[in-house]
């Protein structure tokens, strides 16, 4: 069942293709294996440039270290043919540092590669992860909060309309769904189900996509209904052109406003988050489900939003967050180092995952990267450590935002769920 929630979750997850260019490419890891240390400890890192699997000579290599310490280090070396580059650091108190290694080009500038993004490598080391807590209390109404914004999506009744559209799977009804909703846009997605089958015969599965404005897409599992909704309750399956439209206009730089996101009212995520309950709601109604396995997933925002499904929605049996957003927005306060986000403001109390995943019950998987600073480790595990029921965390060292290293080089895996081979 996992193997299938991640292969779904690569599809999901709208991110760049690699940072690697041409034939080469980085690989980092640590002295530690697991890259966890205690305060004051001496952090290895071994970085080697290959090319086409083999160490590459002669290139410059810059180096800068980060750290949620706020301290800045930089260097300059040149690769070796029999020796890994090795940077030697340390942390003093609970976080992660970060490692960044570029190659030079001729002109000392970043050699880029597919994309014009540069050859690089990105990754970190963690200390006492597990004191790594919230930074910002959260609101002492965040409970009455969503009490009456539940109470606000219950007066619009659960209506919707189902458009079949043509299946990529013959196997499966696939629909263009519109469902009312508070908030002032409808929930927009993608239901697919296999035809056929039976009164309470299948699970649900509501996924949920990164930041962007685009359609939502269809998903096929077997025994399975799905729902991927746009984030936005805006119309799937139009040319490019629309979505670009919106992203120039209404659409622009949304989430990031901070006019709107004094007030956790006026806070875009208020829709996003009210069409995301909705959705889960549509999915119980059906008459196929099971009524007992309703998952929630998604990647970056996806995860955003999956995590919020789980914590704000008692039926969410399973929750799967891939490199979640937005987690711990206030520790940019505490000398954390910040992630693409918007910048802290009140508002955005009652939306952080962190404050979420405390009123989580389900099974919670979350994948991250030691190198991802649109979402940082340490704010991941800031949500990790608050959440209460059966937990996963991966942190896969030399993990970006968009890129996966091949094989998982070296990864960290905390507190295990035993599985019934699911």
């Amino acid at each position: 069942m996992m193997n299938k929630l991640r292969f779904l979750l690569s599809w999901l997850w709208i991110a760049a293709l690699a940072t690697q260019g041409g034939e080469l490419t980085f690989n980092g890891t640590t002295d530690k294996a697991a890259a966890l240390y205690q305060p004051g400890e001496t952090m290895v890192f071994r970085v080697q440039l290959l090319d086409d699997s083999k160490l590459a000579a002669g290139k410059t290599l810059k180096w800068r270290r980060t750290g949620d310490d706020a301290k800045t280090e930089t260097g300059e070396a040149v690769s070796s043919a029999t020796e890994p580059l090795a940077i030697s650091t340390a942390l003093d108190k609970p976080g992660f540092v970060r490692i960044e290694v570029w190659v030079l080009d001729a002109k000392g500038k970043p050699l880029l590669a597919a994309k014009n993004q540069p050859v690089r490598f990105d990754g970190g080391a963690g200390v006492e992860v597990e004191k790594l807590q919230q930074g910002i209390p959260e609101p002492a109404d965040f409970d009455d909060f969503w009490t009456k914004q539940r109470a606000r999506l219950a007066e619009v009744p659960l209506k919707f309309t189902m458009v079949e559209v043509p299946s990529k799977d013959p196997a499966y009804v696939t629909c263009d769904v519109k469902i009312d909703c508070a908030g002032g846009k409808p929930v927009s997605g993608y239901f697919t189900k296999p035809k056929g089958a039976a009164p309470k015969s299948l699970k649900a599965h509501a996924t949920f996509m990164g930041y962007g404005i685009a359609s939502a897409r269809p998903y096929y599992s077997p025994g399975m209904m799905m729902l991927n909704i746009n984030a936005h309750g805006i119309e799937n399956g139009k040319p490019n052109d629309f979505y670009k439209d919106l992203g120039a206009g209404e659409l622009k730089k949304y989430a990031f406003r901070n006019e709107e996101n004094a007030k956790p009212e006026t806070a875009y995520f208020n829709g996003m988050i009210l069409r995301v309950l909705r959705a889960l709601e549509f999915l119980k109604a059906q008459p196929e489900w099971d009524g007992r396995n309703l998952i929630s997933s998604g990647g970056s925002q996806g995860g955003f939003q999956a995590l919020a499904a789980a914590a704000l929605d008692k039926d969410v049996s399973k929750c799967l967050a891939l490199v979640p957003w937005c987690c711990d927005l206030g520790g940019v306060t505490l000398g954390r180092l910040r992630g693409w986000r918007p910048d802290w403001a009140e508002g955005l109390g009652y939306y952080d995952p962190v404050n979420m995943a405390k009123r989580s019950q389900c099974e919670t998987t979350i994948v991250a990267g030691l190198g991802d600073y649109v979402c940082p480790p340490s704010g991941v595990c800031v949500l990790y450590n608050n959440l209460k029921a059966p937990k996963r965390l991966e942190l896969i060292q030399g993990r970006t935002h968009s890129y996966n290293p091949p094989n998982d080089p070296q990864k960290i895996t905390l507190n295990c769920i035993v599985r019934d081979g699911s």
